[in-house]
């Protein structure tokens, strides 16, 4: 199958082909800027299917709204009007075609264009009204409010927000790729007349910069976001997407004492944390129990014993463990525990807590095994 995309080099033309390379489509004609005019020819006659992406909506005058979103949308429809190549085409328009603004307007005529083509010819038209598209790969401090938060915030840069309630509607364009991979694939989302993405998001701005504020906050206190919340999920990726180069990585508190070292690494409120515990050689740790914490020890290199004794019990019940037998070890409520190191080398064990550690309310009570 040959697919033709224009507007390669813009922020959703290079999510879709990078996706479209990831699915094995190998044949895909990538037309931007850059590119030779004269090849829209080559790429018009021999196209199984068109993603016309590309447009105008920065321009230094206002003229090329109409230059860039109807004007090239007619040569390329001419084009393969002249190879007669009535393969589906699908372009990318905005919600503000609804506007009586020269942006809008101009998308407007491209997707009457398109509508007046599809009925001459018979091809399949696919008119997709984007809201605001964010993720990886969006410029900022050009058009979207997304990408410019993400990246001043992540550089340390100010933002201005004139009006944190207002609502903005959203789609993450790893759901954009899906919906076009779909429709490619003649199972597009559609209502009336035009498709759409199933996925909105609807959410404040004040909302969006509060958020983004909280993901960098959260490199500095071993947190992630709830992800979950599928807006929460897909902003974070996003977020991490803008962040400097020279700081992608961010240092742990490491406590150290004689017999190793513990240091947390990740903590959630609903999910609990995740630590890490290295032991010398000989050392035995723990020796406490829980009324309600809960917890699970993976060891990841070396080998040693978890013990465990019911705390109105004698008897002690021990699990070997190993990083070459990577297992993990429940730690119940009401046993008291410890974990010994028997190599004669550091023991790394990956530890998960159902609760963050509260010093107010540890649960946790000292009794030797």
């Amino acid at each position: 199958m040959n697919i033709l995309v224009t507007g390669s080099k813009g922020f959703i033309g290079k999510n879709l082909i990078a996706e479209l390379k990831n699915r094995n489509y190998i044949s895909i004609q990538e037309y931007s800027r850059d590119t030779d005019p004269a090849l829209l020819n080559e790429y018009c006659k021999n196209a199984d299917f068109v993603f016309h992406l590309a447009g105008v909506n920065r321009p230094k005058d206002q003229s090329e709204f109409m230059d860039g979103n109807y004007g090239f949308t007619s040569t390329l429809l001419e084009t393969l009007k002249k190879y007669q190549n009535n393969c589906p085409v699908m372009i990318s328009s905005s919600v503000q075609a609804n506007l009586e603004n020269p942006y809008g307007i101009s998308k407007r005529a491209g997707e009457d264009l398109l509508f007046q083509y599809s009925n001459q010819t018979g091809a399949k038209a696919l008119v997709y009204r984007f809201p605001n598209v964010f993720g990886k790969w969006c410029k900022p401090n050009y058009n979207s409010a997304i990408a410019t938060f993400c990246h001043n915030i992540a550089n340390g840069l100010p933002i201005n927000v004139n009006d944190p309630n207002v609502k903005m509607n959203l789609v993450y364009i790893d759901d954009v790729v899906e919906e076009l991979i779909n429709a490619l694939n003649c199972n597009e989302s559609k209502v009336d007349d035009f498709c759409e993405v199933p996925v909105v998001h609807t959410i404040s701005l004040g909302e969006i910069v509060d958020l983004i504020y909280s993901f960098k906050q959260s490199r500095e206190e071993r947190t992630i976001p709830d992800m979950s919340n599928s807006f929460s999920k897909s902003l974070y990726s996003t977020y991490l997407s803008y962040l400097p180069e020279d700081q992608f990585s961010y240092e742990l508190k490491m406590n150290v004492d004689n017999r190793g070292s513990f240091t947390e690494f990740i903590k959630t409120p609903e999910r609990g944390q995740v630590s890490v515990n290295i032991s010398k050689p000989g050392i035995t740790k723990g020796n406490h129990w829980h009324h309600t914490k809960n917890e699970k020890f993976l060891v990841v290199s070396g080998h040693g014993v978890i013990r465990f004794r019911k705390i109105d019990s004698s008897e002690v019940i021990e699990y070997f463990v190993s990083g070459k037998r990577l297992e993990v070890v429940d730690i119940p409520t009401g046993y008291t525990h410890n974990i010994e190191n028997l190599g004669d080398t550091d023991m790394v064990t990956i530890m998960w807590a159902n609760e963050l550690f509260d010093p107010e309310k540890p649960d946790t009570y000292y009794l030797e095994v």
